[in-house]
């Protein structure tokens, strides 16, 4: 199985290299790889002592981040390594004061697994939520480094969980230990016979409470809102412009501003929504010398602002429910105390499907609802407050889950690292 698993990756990589000639993205992935072992060679010495971290994109290192920054003041004399699968990931953090080093992660061949292993040499290896590559963690096991997998989430229909699962089980024991969201994660993962496993909870309420700490001040911002009730669309795709652009296009009136953090910000999609706004409209890339107070949309084409730019709405539109994408993270609004609407296609995130029987987050299955849902909140201060205290309430509760995974790991690596 691990030979034909092994065989499968290396059609992979071949397959990859040819869909590069097409796809921008997978293009980045593929050069990025070329270059990971001589990043790691230039950067690591034979003296230095390292904690590697996986994360497939961004997400997930968002989610590992908190138990990272721990570990980096409590071992402040290692490395840190961070790796990603995804361009999205990597492009955007491959510069972070987070890490020592960031590259992408190696196709999961055997050669690649010793050869990422004997120069990065790490006394701790760190995987985020879902991410399992039978080929490193096996090695690893075999060098005897401890493993730990955090925020991990489990469903009886992954394979670890079925007849022909032989070899994901194996990696997925390799862990010497399994930090899970939740309960049910737990049972399932006890019930195939791994016991070392405890319910932490999802790191991501502990990074998302950090930012209310932070400086989340931008002044451009501050000069577009001009004080005014603010809505923001974040991280939409086609079917969530398909409920909004028509609500802002009849509700265009000079009390609301309305900014919008497309996921795709490639030039030809911004053109394709501006066009489509019947409202003034300014975006981040042309917004120099003008008066921003005088837009009522605003266009964030531009990545690494939309967690701060959440702190000023006063209501927030999630996207990536509303079609087949998958929905983004919630929680960034959130802790901010506001009032959360997504599409219809939501229950896989149990954040979402808890704060909706909550009343804190609304689905909408269609532009009337969206309308609907949105004209009340706008008009009602007290009902935008009642909202959000429920989803603030919600983060407050939750968060803890980076106390629960330093206070075991410190029991684990007190005689390692």
């Amino acid at each position: 199985m691990r030979l034909l698993y092994t065989i499968g990756i290396y059609l992979t990589s071949l397959i990859l290299k040819v869909i590069s000639f097409f796809n921008t993205k997978i293009k980045l992935g593929v050069i990025g790889r070329r270059n990971t072992f001589d990043i790691l060679q230039n950067k690591i010495l034979a003296t230095d002592k390292t904690i590697w971290m996986h994360a497939a994109s961004l997400g997930e290192f968002e989610q590992g981040l908190p138990v990272l920054q721990e570990l980096k003041i409590k071992y402040p004399n290692h490395k840190i390594i961070v790796s990603f699968f995804s361009p999205s990931g990597y492009e955007v953090k491959k510069n972070t004061n987070y890490a020592d080093v960031v590259v992408y992660l190696p196709l999961d061949t055997l050669n690649n697994a010793k050869r990422f292993l004997d120069i990065v040499r790490p006394e701790l290896i760190l995987f985020v939520k879902y991410e399992i590559w039978p080929n490193i963690l096996l090695e690893a096991k075999r060098r005897q480094i401890k493993s730990i997998l955090i925020s991990a989430t489990f469903r009886p229909n992954q394979s670890y969980f079925k007849w022909y699962g032989g070899l994901m089980r194996k990696a997925l024991f390799s862990f010497n230990h399994i930090f899970t969201q939740n309960k049910n994660s737990k049972t399932l993962v006890k019930n195939i016979g791994y016991d070392s496993v405890s319910v932490s909870g999802d790191t991501r309420f502990d990074r998302v409470n950090q930012q209310l700490k932070a400086d989340n001040t931008i002044s451009f911002i501050e000069a577009f809102i001009d004080n005014k009730t603010t809505v923001v669309f974040g991280s939409s795709w086609p079917a969530d412009d398909a409920l909004f652009i028509p609500f802002i296009n009849s509700n265009n009136t000079s009390d609301t501003k309305y900014i919008i953090a497309p996921h795709n910000i490639k030039p030809n999609y911004i053109d394709t929504i501006t066009k489509r706004l019947k409202a003034k409209t300014v975006c981040f890339s042309d917004m120099e010398g003008k008066n921003l107070s005088e837009f009522n949309v605003f266009i964030l084409d531009t990545i690494g602002y939309l967690g701060r730019v959440y702190s000023y709405a006063d209501i927030a539109y999630v996207g990536g429910a509303a079609g087949a994408t998958g929905l983004h993270n919630i929680l960034e609004p959130a802790v901010f105390g506001i009032p959360i609407i997504i599409g219809k296609n939501y229950q896989k995130f149990p954040e979402a499907k808890r704060l909706v029987n909550l009343n804190g987050v609304t689905s909408v299955t269609n532009q009337k609802e969206l309308s609907l849902i949105m004209k009340s909140l706008i008009d009602s201060k007290d009902n935008r407050s009642l909202q959000g205290k429920i989803n603030a309430q919600y983060i407050k509760q939750n968060k803890g889950a980076v106390i629960k995974i330093l206070t075991k790991l410190s029991r684990q690596l007190t005689d390692k690292i």
